[in-house]
């Protein structure tokens, strides 16, 4: 059975369940206000005859005719007959017999004064010439009186099933409309299923529903982007491999050949090739570790000026070669960090390495460090040309390239990784850049890193 229809028989049920608890309260409190309506009314007629048929004759003798002829007692039995219908009120004359009887009050029968008082009294003159008991014996209805009932009933009765009639057609615009984003969330989920990620059902509400539309096109807007990304670091990765192993290639089958002499120069080439490859399956190994959790950090207590000195060495004869100065900017004093220093000078060096790209000769690129709060922030800041506003919210995606020239030179995961390494300290990785003025990158480490 389908939730829709579920719901469609859960609200009918319900409304059953509470229309059939009305309809039994308003006929059994509609049954009980009559009775007591009639039985008011009874006695107010039965006290009024009772006293006019005295003051008229001054005798209770025929006062019982007197009563059935105006329906106030019930015909009076015949011989073989059915017993009449009792009644509720007793009369007892002024000697304390009973003249009209009512269940345990028989003819002739004498009553004891507290029970006398009890009753309602019939004065003329000031003097009481007779009682009048009610015994609250169930009164038994007219045939007017229980028609005019029966009708209430059946009314109560077409009302209980056209509200039921009513509730099962609302449950059922009620349930479809509860269930619509359900069954749009069903779809999607069916196509995304099939391969087609990128999903987006309708937010409708602000319910709980809701939420969950909206969480579920979050979701797949960030598949279908993890999916896209995913498709375009393979391929830069195919393409960056390819490169490399087409020079190796060319030049083993050459020198295989005999087309080629083996020099040194030629060796040099081949060995750059492999390190450029080696580097590549590094950096998508630390990517792999970094996702599932597994990159480790051996943290110690370090001054970050010995690892900007230790990058700063590093690069510095590739810097001289390329007319670019990388200079240590010492001014502010900062303490010992825990931290991986290794790890943090393979980001530093990744930051270098593209500050010296895109910066021209000339220029300069400045590593400092500096104290806030809780952090200890390191700055990378060159003179280069800048990134472009549309790409800064990308640069640390993997294989994102803002410049399609770099393709070849790198395996566009160094921003990637160097984000995933400062958010394993508990870090994070922040830029500033404006085109023609060059870049800044701040590297924020907590004093005490993640162990």
């Amino acid at each position: 059975m389908k939730l829709a229809q579920k719901l469609t028989l859960a609200f009918l049920l319900v409304s059953l369940v509470a229309t059939g608890l009305a309809v039994a309260s308003v006929g059994v409190t509609t049954s009980i206000g009559f009775n007591s309506f009639i039985v008011d009314q009874r006695e107010a007629a039965f006290l009024a005859l009772a006293k006019s048929y005295y003051q008229e004759h001054s005798t209770w003798q025929g006062v019982d005719d007197a009563l059935r002829e105006n329906g106030l007692l019930p015909p009076a039995s015949k011989p073989g007959s059915k017993a009449p219908d009792p009644q509720p009120f007793a009369l007892v004359d002024i000697n304390r017999e009973v003249i009209i009887p009512s269940g345990d009050y028989q003819v002739g029968t004498k009553i004891q004064k507290g029970i006398l008082e009890k009753g309602i009294p019939i004065e003329l003159g000031g003097l009481r010439v007779g009682t009048m008991l009610v015994n609250g014996q169930k009164i038994t209805r007219s045939a007017i009186e229980q028609k005019y009932i029966d009708s209430v009933n059946r009314s109560l009765l077409v009302a209980a099933l056209g509200g039921a009639v009513l509730a099962l057609l609302i449950g059922f615009f009620l349930a479809r409309s509860l269930t619509r984003p359900l069954r749009a969330l069903n779809t999607a989920t069916h196509q995304m299923a099939s391969g087609k990620l990128e999903q987006e059902v309708p937010v409708t509400s602000k319910d709980e529903i809701g939420e969950l539309a909206e969480s579920f096109n979050q979701m797949s807007a960030d598949l279908a982007k993890a999916n896209r990304s995913r498709r375009q670091m393979t391929a830069d990765i195919a393409h960056d491999l390819r490169n490399p192993l087409t020079v190796l290639g060319g030049y083993l089958e050459s020198l295989k050949d005999g087309k080629l002499k083996p020099s040194t120069e030629r060796y040099q080439t081949m060995q750059a090739e492999v390190t450029l490859l080696q580097k590549q399956v590094d950096d998508l190994r630390i990517l792999s570790l970094a996702d599932a959790g597994e990159l480790m950090l051996q943290v110690q207590s370090v001054n970050p000026y010995e690892i900007l000195g230790r990058v700063q060495a590093a690069y510095l004869q590739q810097a001289q070669a390329k007319g670019v100065g990388l200079e240590v900017i010492t001014r502010n004093v900062v303490k010992d960090v825990e931290l991986d220093p290794e790890r943090l000078e393979q980001v530093l060096g990744n930051l270098v390495s593209n500050a010296l790209r895109y910066t021209p000769e000339g220029g300069t690129i400045q590593l400092s460090a500096s104290e806030g709060q809780t952090c200890v922030i390191i700055h990378v800041t060159d003179t280069g040309c800048g990134i472009p506003p549309s790409d800064l919210p990308y640069i640390f995606e993997r294989s994102y390239r803002g410049d399609p020239s770099r393709s070849g030179e790198e395996s566009g995961l160094g921003l990637a990784i160097s984000r995933s390494i400062v958010e394993l300290h508990g870090g994070k990785i922040t830029v500033k850049s404006e085109l023609g003025k060059g870049s800044e990158f701040q590297i924020q480490i907590p004093y005490s890193a993640k162990r």
